[in-house]
């Protein structure tokens, strides 16, 4: 009879996601990983497979937990376009590292590093993305039934923009530009692409 796991899978993924997202994937050792884990070399096959498999597990981690966190965070707000205003000035309030450098976001960073060399990374990020835009578009539906957005506007075209707004601000993040310089732009992009139609 095989043993229990003697350790918390999810404390274990976001350890090593943590690595993954630090360092990048070819930059990652096993060793690196034995040490985020606290795990063996056998345990962490054993458990997740290879360095390869892990990081898929990881990726796969990361995107759930974040369209978990983004369905939460368009629908607690009170309206809809407060919450995609919101959604695009979201990077600016992201810690800075030591060197002034953020992180950004592990699924564009895995995008830029393999997408172009592992198909399946590539596929995993665009069927994250359309579902990304998917809830995003629900929002701005939300938002033209509250009066907010214009009933003629294409909620998928629309939320695509505002995604690619944002992802582009998390990008500028990670050159080091300031706090106040980046919530600039992003209240620029958001003005741009949702004015007030409220008439206020």
């Amino acid at each position: 009879m095989a043993r229990p796991r003697q350790f918390d899978e999810k404390q274990v993924l976001n350890a090593v996601r943590d690595q993954f997202w630090d360092a990048g994937y070819a930059a990652t050792s096993l060793e690196d990983l034995m040490r985020a884990s606290g795990l063996g070399k056998g345990s962490l096959y054993a458990a997740f497979g290879d360095k390869r498999q892990l990081f898929l597990r990881v990726l796969r981690s990361y995107t759930d937990d974040g369209h978990d966190q983004l369905r939460q965070a368009l629908a607690e707000t009170s309206r809809a376009v407060d919450a995609l205003r919101m959604l695009l000035e979201a990077p600016t309030d992201a810690p800075t590292g030591a060197a002034g450098a953020r992180r950004g976001c592990l699924m564009a960073n895995s995008t830029c590093e393999l997408g172009n060399a592992d198909p399946e990374v590539l596929d995993h990020v665009h069927r994250a993305y359309e579902k990304s835009t998917a809830l995003i578009a629900d929002c701005v539906v939300r938002a033209q039934h509250e009066g907010d957005v214009p009933a003629e506007a294409d909620p998928i075209a629309l939320a695509r923009a505002i995604l690619a707004a944002q992802q582009g601000i998390v990008f500028m993040s990670r050159t080091g530009l300031d706090t106040a310089t980046l919530t600039a732009t992003a209240r620029s992009l958001a003005t741009q692409l949702l004015p007030d139609h409220s008439g206020a």
